[in-house]
């Protein structure tokens, strides 16, 4: 609870993305509860009435206690009707006195995140045009196809949007060899299971990739069964997921006026459904790693790992089960040699605190979520944050940092890779101090490359078995001391020994 010291640092660090002054000099504010809303809505904030600010400085009105106790009696009966406030929110210690000694009394308001279930938050009895989100500073009106979209969240435990059975879809829909390369992942999970014995078709509906309503007797494919195996054009259908458009995109050995230097992406050359593009975006990130590891034939059993791995796995898979799949943004990472950003469209179900903590488990699609933690992949219960967190922290990296953003709404995770331990080195080395000598392991990498013309950083981080930031590095310091050049564009081009 924020005490009188706490609303002291308040005052002196002014307005901000969860605090706002509101003056109550002419009575209780009506843009109160606009704000209310607005922090309700988004991550939650604190109100303070009776300060107001001019020229970035918080101005105390003077009201005494009498005055401030007849505001908390408005904000309770208002915030106790329905045909106001949809959802109250605050406990009776939210919602208390404080002193300014010599300047007067405020009433400090701390307004908490409403639940996914509770959100939205509008007033006046009409969700649709009186309901907010902050940004910034300010509070803005949420167009109406945000306010759906709280309305389906909240709708959750009634039915997702991957359970969803579509009309007219068949095994033609479904592309077999992604299925078969999920079987196989499955069966090295479950030796000897009797799932393994079944047909496709009885398969499909033990994941839940095809199911029945009991209540209406409609059976079919579902939405997380065409969307994990489905062929691109199925997926892609007005009936099922329209805007479905995976990508991912890498910044590595960068020419000058390119955008990226490989991408993966419903090109035509795959079938561009949810198994397939984690499968290939995972085995791509993976070689930005440490111990790069080789995959079984089945293409996700791990035969040489580290946390790290484990980490950038559920990292990734954590972004396909909770992303809004039914909007126009979609699932984009983007790596570069020291990060990767994973970034979902949607808001997240759970505070950035909750996430952190971990064992609070709300997913937006349970069932895509039940397929991958079939195959070991994405863990319940909330768990999956704290396997990403410590995957990071064993390998003595910054903490992944997530994010709510807006304008599209969307969720970003950053995870640095190996920044501390290699900037400064690399910066050195970059500088000058070389010393007319190469290391052992620039040495390595130079040995490879004259013994394999017009090889990729790629297979070089292979054939040596190191992270391929590192060979990133080496291929730096061999370009600058002109021993190495790179010929060719960059989907057939390579590196060359110079002489």
């Amino acid at each position: 609870m924020i005490d009188t010291e706490s609303v002291y640092s308040l005052l002196n660090c002014g307005e901000g993305t969860v605090v706002e002054f509101k003056t109550a000099r002419g009575g209780f504010p009506h843009s109160f509860w606009t704000t209310f809303s607005a922090f309700a809505n988004t991550d939650g904030g604190v109100i303070v009435l009776g300060v107001k600010e001019k020229n970035k400085q918080a101005i105390v009105d003077g009201l005494t206690k009498a005055d401030v106790v007849v505001l908390k009696k408005q904000f309770w009966d208002v915030a106790n009707n329905k045909q106001k406030v949809s959802v109250s929110l605050l406990k009776n210690e939210e919602a208390h006195e404080e002193e300014i000694p010599g300047e007067g009394w405020v009433l400090v308001c701390e307004i908490p995140r409403a639940r996914y279930d509770q959100r939205p938050v509008f007033l006046d009895g009409q969700p649709y045009g009186n309901t907010y989100k902050r940004r910034h500073e300010g509070d803005y009106r949420c167009a109406d196809d945000e306010v759906r979209q709280m309305f389906a969240d909240a709708n959750l435990k009634q039915g997702s949007e991957d359970a969803r059975i579509l009309k007219g879809y068949t095994m033609d829909d479904i592309d077999l060899a992604t299925l078969h390369k999920y079987r196989r992942a499955y069966d090295n999970r479950h030796e000897n299971h009797p799932w393994s014995e079944m047909s496709d078709e009885e398969f499909l509906k033990k994941v839940e990739a095809w199911r029945k309503d009991r209540e209406t007797g409609e059976e079919g494919f579902t939405v997380a069964g065409i969307m994990m195996f489905g062929k691109t054009q199925s997926v892609t259908d007005q009936s099922c997921m329209p805007w479905f458009f995976p990508d991912y995109r890498e910044h590595l050995n960068m020419i000058e006026g390119e955008r990226w230097s490989d991408r993966i992406y419903p090109d035509g050359t795959w079938e561009a459904n949810l198994y397939q593009f984690f499968l290939k975006a995972y085995q791509k990130m993976s070689l930005l790693l440490p111990k790069p590891f080789r995959l079984a034939d089945d293409g996700v059993t791990r035969l040489e790992f580290t946390p790290a791995h484990t980490a950038l796995r559920e990292a990734l898979a954590n972004s396909l089960i909770h992303a809004r799949h039914n909007s126009m943004g979609n699932v984009v990472v983007d790596s570069w040699m020291n990060r990767i950003v994973i970034c979902n469209p949607g808001s997240m179900l759970v505070s950035i605190d909750e996430f952190y903590e971990g064992q609070h488990s709300v997913c937006r699609n349970p069932l895509i979520q039940k397929m991958f933690v079939l195959i070991g992949v994405g863990e319940k219960a909330g768990s999956g944050a704290d396997v990403i967190v410590k995957g990071w922290e064993k390998q003595k990296w910054m903490k992944p940092v997530i994010k709510q953003c807006e304008e599209p709404e969307r969720v970003e995770m950053e995870l640095r890779i190996g920044e501390e331990e290699q900037n400064g080195e690399l910066n050195g080395e970059l500088n000058g101090e070389l010393n007319g000598q190469l290391n052992k392991a620039q040495l390595g990498t130079l040995s490879f490359i004259n013994s394999h013309e017009g090889c990729k950083a790629q297979e070089i981080a292979a054939g040596l078995g190191i992270p391929f930031s590192t060979v990133d590095k080496h291929i730096r310091v061999l370009l600058k001391a002109g021993l190495i050049e790179r010929r060719g564009s960059k989907k057939t081009g390579g590196y060359y020994p110079v002489g």
